[in-house]
């Protein structure tokens, strides 16, 4: 009976948390400081999960601006005009959601009590991103200015948590509006209330659409910012009555429910037990049954941590837990770890659910940032870029100091309502959306690929930050060439493959059938003539499946013994 009411729970919670995917943006970020990763890099992983984001590279280049200049504002949800503000002398090159001086910021939306949002604010969360990162030159930076920010001209995003990191620090905030008390025409809660914590050292943290801060220090600059009246503001508008000390960010301004644990929490604990001891016993939470065992907001893993590594906890989809969806007939008889929106449904009157694993079918692009402390700040960061769902979709390696982005990832290539030959996105999905179609057999491929591109690079990039380091050294301009050109040349390599990739599957897997290889996209012929195939495989579908057809139609379907 209580797991019949822990769903119908969620159905409810996760109901109001699919109108959050649908206006915003329902994303997973990833956190490791210098002491957890192998080299010695901080990283940040993020996915920008949205049902209308076009996955495409951003890029702004440096300027310097006349006295008197103004920045437009825009929504970056909706691209709707907020205002403007006075730009500063001189902007910084942003290249995705890296700076040139190795400033990597991410985010994900957790909404928070909704009679805080403010409307009037100008400034949204995707500009507090940009406009942060075309200003900002390290962490601790970025997040005082932030706060300074949305007090300066409003916020007008619901609660976001947002990870900021540059090549030794890394950082965690979290950030919700004041809400609305118009006197005379001005809002009188113009801002907002946040708090920001620096990560350990040797310590990875990680969020997914959910406030995971909870009591923080109040006496510990080094290590914890917050605007001065976070706690101030939640007695004024009568929501905490406890002492300072307990004041608990995430209990006050984003209270965990079932729907908030099962459908964002559960990617944290996800991304946590598959590199750190001990996070079984938080699978309860996990799961909405007990909101009580709640889990660590950073974790020490039990081994230290490289890009690759952490792409492919980014690639996660419940796998070996009560929660993966590879396991039930809802999985199709090809055993498809993901399941179409909307997130809930009704059978006879029973509301369920569908999980939300990190790895989804609606992610626009994402990225696993590295800032490397012991280079010159243009070759130090680089941010493998993908796009479309991180299971599918390989990363290829974008400098930050670039001076430009691949066509086949360029803004404007395209759009989500326009298809380009030409568009990296675009032949992403004819990859992913035809893997989708048998997943257990046409994954395989498309991993293999994934994986040779990538270790390739991984591979290359010793030698290519050697060079560049040894150009730089002796021109500077003639280094930044070689990053950009090294980049730029690296993604059209990656677009051209993946064309490949889309003819070999087609060829290999049309009509359910399986074309038998002598090697890689050498297939066998029938004997006789070289333009008709061997006889392909036809390895039909899953047990789980067929009996689950067998319980619905057994009875028409079964073959018996014919009367004469």
């Amino acid at each position: 009976m209580m797991k019949k009411i822990f769903v119908a729970t969620a159905f409810i919670a996760l109901t109001t948390i699919s109108a959050i995917y649908n206006n915003a943006h329902a994303c997973t970020n990833l956190l490791v400081t210098k002491g957890a990763s192998k080299t010695g890099a901080t990283m940040v992983s993020y996915t920008a999960d949205s049902h209308t984001l076009y996955g495409a590279l951003y890029f702004f280049a440096a300027a310097d601006h006349k006295p008197g200049s103004m920045r437009q504002v825009r929504e970056w949800d909706t691209g709707k005009i907020l205002g403007e503000i006075p730009e500063v002398a001189h902007t910084y090159s942003v290249v995705g959601n890296m700076n040139e001086h190795q400033l990597l910021i991410g985010e994900s939306t957790f909404g928070g009590l909704s009679q805080l949002v403010d409307k009037t604010g100008l400034i949204d969360y995707g500009s507090l991103i940009y406009i942060t990162l075309q200003r900002c030159k390290t962490a601790r930076e970025a997040v005082e200015y932030m706060g300074w920010l949305v007090k300066t001209y409003g916020y007008c995003s619901s609660g976001e948590s947002i990870s900021i990191a540059d090549p030794n620090e890394v950082w965690y905030l979290e950030i919700i509006g004041k809400g609305e008390k118009i006197i005379n025409g001005v809002n009188a809660n113009k801002g907002a209330v946040w708090v920001a914590l620096k990560v350990p050292d040797g310590m990875i943290s990680a969020h997914a659409n959910h406030a995971r801060i909870t009591t923080f220090p109040l006496n510990d600059p080094s290590n914890c910012l917050y605007s001065p009246d976070v706690v101030s503001f939640a007695r004024e508008q009568g929501i905490y009555k406890g002492a300072d000390k307990d004041f608990s960010f995430s209990d006050v301004y984003d209270p965990l429910d079932f729907g908030g644990a099962r459908g964002c929490e559960a990617r944290v604990w996800s991304i946590f037990r598959r590199c750190a001891d001990g996070m079984d016993k938080y699978e309860d939470y996990a799961m909405g049954y007990n909101l009580q065992n709640r889990m660590p907001l950073w974790v020490k893993p039990n081994r230290k941590l490289d890009v690759k590594d952490v792409a492919e906890l980014m690639r996660d989809h419940y796998q070996g837990t009560k929660m993966d969806m590879t396991q039930d007939v809802g999985a199709g008889g090809h055993a498809l770890p993901y399941r179409w929106r909307p997130m809930g449904f009704e059978v006879d009157g029973q509301e369920y659910v569908n999980e939300r694993a990190i790895s989804t079918q609606q992610t626009g692009w994402w990225y696993v940032g590295e800032c490397r402390s012991w280079l010159p700040n243009p070759i130090g960061g680089v941010l493998w870029f993908g796009v479309d769902d991180t299971a599918t979709s390989p990363l290829t390696p974008i400098y930050c100091g670039s001076t430009r982005v691949p066509a086949s990832l360029a803004e404007g290539n395209g759009h989500m309502t326009e298809y380009s030959s030409t568009s990296m996105f675009w032949i992403q999905q004819r990859v992913t959306n035809f893997t989708y179609l048998r997943y257990d057999y046409i994954f395989r491929d498309v991993k293999r690929a994934m994986d040779r591109f990538e270790n390739r690079c991984f591979a290359e990039q010793k030698a290519v930050d050697a060079a560049a380091t040894m150009l730089y050294e002796e021109n500077k301009e003639l280094a930044i060439d070689f990053i950009t050109d090294y980049s730029v040349n690296t993604a059209q390599n990656l677009f051209n493959t993946w064309v490949a990739l889309d003819k070999y599957l087609l060829v290999k897997y049309i009509d359910g059938n399986v074309k038998k290889e002598i090697a890689e996209g050498v297939f066998k012929d029938n004997g006789n003539n070289h333009n008709i195939p061997a006889s392909p495989d036809q390895p039909g579908y899953s047990e789980a499946w067929k009996r689950a057809v067998v319980k619905d139609a057994g009875e028409t379907l079964k073959k018996v013994k014919s009367q004469k």
